[in-house]
């Protein structure tokens, strides 16, 4: 494609910005609202601030009070200033600026925005009636008090509903930079609230969260409606064009849905026939889509390891490293659409380049027409790119364009928008992965792998194995390999049997998932229900008059433990492992489970060790998984055993009542009946069967060999009876005393609660099971769970930097 030639931008001899847009052809949809996300992220970020506000009301209460009382201070200047009352300044506000508003939108003839405004107002009082409602009868009384003003001798909850209402009237308004009334509505809003803090009328909490209420009220309504679009069409999209140099005779919008590269990135896109009869394409970048993009980019940067994050948001930024990128990857060789000029429109960047023909996306080429030749011409425009330190991030087969000339296949690789200049080593070899995974999914993983290794060195071949994880490909390669599930399992084999030196395990690219925002989220409620139910006096107090040596007692027992968790996998490794570095493995685990809820963290670890010494995925899961069900058979063993030789009278402690008999007999006639729904016994099998497939052929195996089997056993049975063993020394700490079927009953319900609920070590679960436990057997509330306490502090806290120390070493040794 060649440039365009200087004729072609003018227009009879006149600047091409002359021209007249009605003069040309545009075929466009205009869109007349858009639900801005900008104003959702307000939403969000407002509502988290009223919760913010909240918390420091009541956690920082001295801290807000101060600023009050500092604000305060000046209420006798403030009164010798001002010639009229207060509440006349507050009245007038509150009259002066929504008519002024509401009359500048009717001279405009804007009757939608005169009830989108009315409305922001509306659901602001509504919201503040609600929260005063329900902080009255809800609220903490340290929250109540730190909202409530004196008035009338005592203290009255305030937040000012009329504040709230303004700010959701002219938070719905728009901004402040568009309408004269506006800003001069919000300019008095802030002095009025300036007045009303000194003069003690409201307090600092209470206007903060009313404030807040009307901006969520406002930019909520302004989201629902929808807000008049600011992009660029018609004549303000011609004219952008004109600017930029060229004389456009025909604009027509490429369909979103044949288009795949633009429905994915939300941008428009157009071709544009010039007076001269050139072809050439127009990419429109829109203002109110770069908020959501930046958050999605910058979502990808935190979550994935060795992607760095963004700074730009605003809409010339992302113009401009779009073009940077463009002319980056044009200037290395690569085959892309020249950028032939960048220019505004509205709230629109437009950016003019050469069309690329009757170049079709690599999903539509017929299967037929991929041909080595084709394969091989891929790789090197990616190599072509990679040699110049350019990676492009997002490669699918909607980024990489084919056309036949004269018999030969010429590739286009597009869509630069998300690549980095100067790239990272990972980006590249993410590069890499993405395309050889969406190459095997058409062609096959032999075939593709093979196509790689035509141009590419062997260590870059290599460099692939550790990336292949969906989590490393793009949405849209993912939604392809639906159907074909296979590919990357397929891809390590090929990978191995032509490099059998490479190196397969998968490698870390996610920070975090899904389950550790969850994991976060619990472990804040759970430390939060902890922080502000309990009686720190009472359990400091109690902790005071605890006996030492019990203490002591109890976390020795729990390094017990440590030696009995080692022992299963001593016996049922099978790889030799030394009994030794098999227990500070263990020790690491508690490390470990602060990050990782119980149960979770142990298994990835032993996994980890068993694969470092050489033992296959499949195998080191079905020896993890084996260790597990031993563990809980010989849990159920002891309860039963313990529940016989318990003696009469600990029985007679536990006789059911009538009302607890009806209720298990309840309960066996659901599960009984459900039992009988097909559905139930197929998920029943679903989430059984997989255990017990994984663990039949190894536990055959060790079947036949009666001292391994006492070995784990024994250790199973070493590492359940330190665990209720130092659970009752710290009863006997605080000179209580209960039967050991009573102690290990609680002790069981408290570890069945941690691995139920995924907190990180079961942190909070535990310890209001324990409590609960421990209350229902008779013991006083404060000493239950100054008990559990105590526990969780010499069995969970105190072992955290043993388990730091052990994964150091075991770092540095090599072993994980």
């Amino acid at each position: 494609m060649s440039e365009p030639t200087a004729s072609a931008r003018r227009v009879l001899g006149h600047d091409a910005s002359d021209a007249p847009a009605h003069e040309v052809q545009i075929v466009d949809t205009p869109t007349l609202r858009v639900h801005n996300s900008g104003d959702l992220l307000g939403v969000v970020l407002s509502t988290l601030g009223i919760a913010t506000v909240m918390l420091l009301a009541v956690y920082a209460q001295r801290t807000t009070a101060g600023a009050a009382q500092d604000v305060q201070g000046f209420d006798s200047l403030v009164h010798r200033i001002l010639i009229f009352p207060v509440a006349v300044l507050e009245g007038f506000v509150t009259i002066f600026a929504p008519v002024a508003v509401l009359a500048e939108l009717a001279i405009r003839r804007l009757g939608r925005q005169i009830l989108e405004v009315t409305a922001g107002a509306v659901v602001a009082l509504l919201l503040c009636a609600l929260a005063t409602s329900a902080i009255g009868a809800f609220g903490s009384a340290e929250l109540v008090r730190a909202l409530s003003i004196l008035r009338d001798g005592g203290l009255t909850l305030s937040i000012p509903s009329s504040l709230a209402a303004l700010a959701g009237l002219l938070t719905a308004a728009g901004p402040r930079a568009r309408r004269r009334s506006v800003a001069w509505s919000w300019n008095l809003l802030w002095i009025s609230l300036g007045v009303v803090l000194v003069t003690g009328q409201v307090s600092l909490p209470g206007a903060a969260i009313a404030l807040l209420l009307g901006r969520t009220a406002g930019l909520g309504v302004r989201f629902g409606s929808g807000v008049q679009s600011e992009r660029a069409y018609g004549a303000s999209l011609v004219g952008g064009i004109s600017r930029a140099g060229f004389a456009p005779a025909r604009l027509a919008r490429v369909d979103d849905n044949v288009d795949r590269i633009a429905r994915d990135s939300g941008n428009r896109v157009y071709d544009l026939t010039t007076v001269e009869g050139e072809d050439l394409r127009v990419v429109v970048l829109d203002g109110d889509r770069q908020v959501i993009g930046a958050l999605s980019r910058l979502w990808r940067s935190l979550r994935l390891r060795g992607i760095e994050g963004r700074s730009f948001v605003s809409l010339r930024q992302a113009a401009e490293r779009a073009a940077l990128l463009a002319y980056a990857a044009r200037a290395a060789g690569v085959r892309t659409p020249q950028l032939l000029a960048v220019a505004e429109a509205d709230d629109s960047m437009l950016l003019v380049q050469e069309h690329p023909g009757s170049a079709i996306v690599l999903r539509d080429v017929a299967p037929d027409l991929l041909t080595d030749e084709l394969l091989h011409e891929i790789w090197t425009q990616l190599r072509l790119a990679h040699d110049a330190g350019i990676a492009h991030r997002a490669l699918t087969s909607d980024t990489i364009l084919v056309e036949h000339l004269l018999g030969r296949p010429v590739v286009w690789l597009v869509a630069w928008d998300s690549g980095d200049v100067a790239s990272p080593e990972l980006s590249r070899r993410m590069d890499l992965t993405q395309l050889v995974a969406l190459l095997a999914v058409r062609v096959g993983a032999a075939r593709a792998l093979e196509s790689a290794t035509a141009v590419l060195p062997a260590e870059d071949i290599a460099a692939i194995g550790p990336l292949l994880q969906t989590v490393a490909l793009p949405r849209r390669t993912r939604e392809e390999m639906r159907a074909h599930k296979e590919v990357l399992a397929e891809l390590r084999s090929a990978l191995v049997e032509r490099l059998p030196e490479a190196d397969v395990e998968p490698e870390r690219l996610v920070r975090f998932g899904a389950r550790t925002v969850l994991t976060a989220i619990l472990s804040v409620a759970a430390a939060i229900v902890l922080l502000t139910t309990i009686n720190v006096t009472e359990i400091g107090a109690a902790l005071a008059t605890s006996d030492w040596r019990w203490s002591l007692v109890a976390f020795a027992l729990g390094l017990v433990t440590f030696l009995g968790a080692a022992f299963p996998y001593v016996a049922f490794s099978p790889v030799r492992l030394r009994l030794w570095r098999t227990t500070v493995v263990q020790v690491a685990v508690a490390f470990v489970v602060l990050a990782a809820p119980t149960g979770i963290g142990p298994a990835a670890l032993n996994l980890r060790m068993l694969t470092r010494r050489g033992v296959t995925t499949s195998l080191a899961l079905a020896t993890v998984a084996l260790v597990q069900v031993s563990q809980f058979v010989v849990t159920v063993t002891l309860l039963v055993i313990l529940s016989l030789v318990s003696g009469t009278n600990d029985a007679a402690q536990f006789t059911p009542t009538p009302a607890l008999l009806v209720a298990i007999g309840a309960a066996a006639v659901l599960v009984a009946g459900s039992l009988l729904v097909p559905w139930v016994r197929r998920w029943i099998a679903r989430m059984a069967l997989p255990t017990v497939r994984q663990t039949w052929p190894r536990l055959i195996e060790v079947v036949g060999q009666p001292g391994k089997v006492a070995l784990a056993l024994g250790g199973n049975v070493v590492m359940t009876a330190g665990w209720v063993l130092a659970f009752d020394a710290c009863l006997a700490a605080f000179g209580q005393e209960l039967s050991l079927i009573q102690v290990a009953v609680v002790y069981f319900v408290g570890n069945v609660a941690g691995s139920v609920i995924p907190t990180p070590g079961g942190i909070g679960a535990i310890e209001v099971a324990l409590t609960g436990g421990l209350t229902a057997a008779g013991l006083n509330p404060g000493v239950a769970i100054s008990v559990a306490i105590l526990f969780r502090v010499v069995t969970y806290w105190l072992q955290i930097p043993l388990g730091w120390v052990a994964m150091r070493y075991l770092q540095r040794a090599g072993d994980l």
